[in-house]
């Protein structure tokens, strides 16, 4: 379910100008604020004059305000309906020190109303503002146009933005996330570094293979979290063909997992999936893993850390379920296509359609019978966002890169979950994943999100991206 953001409200205004201004612009953003489903918190005109920041003293009350509300505040939005008094503004944020994102706004004059009762300046206020912000190194994000109205379309399209950013960026700063078990000896490709990740806040909470597999053995099979995630299960997808012994292990496996997140207070996993699990257990994990990640509880394979975190920006700027896929093939003599592909735990937000099966890839090893479990369908066409983060141990900071494009619906007849992605000079980006080191692992998210996940990680947590495409 989604959860009502809560802006912080800054109206800028400077004696000399119109306060009418100032009073009509605070009413204004409230209301377009309000109307992009998000609640406000401002001076009121009984706090401070217009309910406004101009002195020192107002302020200090605005962000004594800011301070009280410290946990409710997503997000701090400037408005300047007037020039504004650019040291107020600056000062504010400094003393409220809420460490959220900030959107500096300007409303426009119009041509017709310039005479000294309503002329605004706000154009050039905002210049004033922020080269006020820049000395302060207070980061802020800017509106499409230098000035916008706030109740124009503009305007609604850069505050859901802005929300997407805000989501982002505190989403990231405070998340943790569970690595189930070693990664793969095969993959030293997903290797990673908890001390960068930790230095932006990201925890990373462990717990081996052999402990999950241990709690499963304590639960019978007629236990009622069993038979709850059972009925899950088979509620989720097609279980066709699937033996029962099979489904009864997933549900364990759902139960003890779902369990233990709750118990390290972690919504983001990444999974140890291969081989042990199947050899030692008898099942594929990728069917309890979508299910999480379809939940919005986003869950990698591989024990790819850094790629359920990438998982984890997506879904926080798109809020919709996001997915771990590999790039994985060249679609014909296209040089703009690809086949990406997973063997597969997506979403079911993912799929066109979709049923379980058995692994193809897996069974080759530990037998069919132990390799159920498999989520098989075909990416429905539309839109997505690609997302990879890194953590680059040199330079002790996290980088990677975003971009956009769209799952078509060229014929595709391969196993597991699957889809064929068109980008825009693609070969331009599979050169950069290559020649900067990247995994062969990308994060995707059903929406157009690049954008607010560009400005989050390179703005207000200080990484190193490449916008593809920008």
């Amino acid at each position: 379910m989604k959860q009502q953001m809560t802006m912080g409200v800054i109206v800028g205004n400077r004696g000399f100008f119109p306060g009418h201004l100032a009073e009509t612009g605070r009413e204004e953003m409230i209301a377009a604020i309000e109307r992009g489903g998000m609640r406000a918190v401002a001076l009121s005109p009984e706090e401070a004059r217009y309910g406004a920041v101009e002195s020192r003293d107002e302020a200090k009350k605005c962000a004594a305000l800011f301070r009280d509300n410290r946990d409710k505040i997503d997000g701090i939005i400037v408005t300047l309906p007037n020039f504004g008094d650019e040291r107020a503004i600056a000062e504010t944020l400094r003393m409220a020190d809420l460490n959220v994102p900030v959107l500096v706004q300007a409303t426009p004059d119009s041509a017709s109303r310039m005479t000294i009762k309503d002329r605004r300046d706000s154009f050039c206020g905002k210049m004033s503002a922020c080269n006020n912000l820049s000395q302060y190194e207070i980061p802020y994000s800017l509106t499409t146009l230098h000035t916008e109205a706030p109740d124009s379309e503009e305007f609604s399209r850069d505050l859901q933005w802005f929300g997407a950013v805000c989501r982002v960026a505190k989403g990231l700063k405070k998340a943790r996330i569970g690595a189930v078990g070693a990664r793969p000896a095969a993959f030293k490709t997903v290797r990673y570094s908890e001390k960068v990740l930790e230095a932006s806040g990201i925890s990373v909470e462990t717990i081996d293979l052999s402990e999950i597999l241990g709690r499963i053995g304590r639960l019978d099979d007629s236990a009622a979290p069993v038979q709850q995630k059972l009925a899950a299960l088979r509620d989720y997808m097609p279980v066709e063909g699937v033996p029962q012994h099979a489904l009864i292990r997933m549900a364990k496996l759902a139960a003890v997992l779902e369990g233990w997140m709750q118990e390290a207070d972690v919504n983001v996993t990444a999974i140890q999936c291969w081989t042990a699990i199947e050899e030692f257990f008898g099942v594929v994990p990728c069917a309890v893993m979508s299910m999480l990640s379809n939940s919005l509880l986003p869950s990698a394979c591989e024990v790819d850390v850094c790629g359920a975190l990438a998982m984890y920006a997506l879904q926080l700027a798109s809020e919709t379920p996001s997915a771990l896929l590999d790039w994985n093939n060249n679609y014909g003599d296209d040089p703009n296509k690809a086949v990406c592909f997973h063997c597969s735990n997506l979403p079911k937000h993912f799929f066109q359609d979709v049923r379980m099966d058995f692994q193809e890839i897996i069974a080759g090893s530990v037998g069919r019978d132990n390799a159920f479990g498999s989520c098989v369908g075909r990416v429905k066409p539309g839109p997505m966002t690609y997302l990879r983060f890194s953590t680059n141990e040199q330079f002790g900071m996290v980088n990677g890169y975003v971009g956009q494009g769209r799952f078509t619906d060229d014929p595709l007849n391969t196993f597991g979950g699957a889809g064929v992605v068109e980008i825009p000079e693609m070969q331009v980006l599979l050169r950069h994943i290559c020649e900067n080191g990247f995994e062969h692992h990308v994060a995707a998210s059903l929406s157009e999100s690049a954008a607010a996940v560009y400005e989050a990680a390179t703005k207000y947590l200080g990484w190193d991206m490449y916008w593809h495409g920008q």
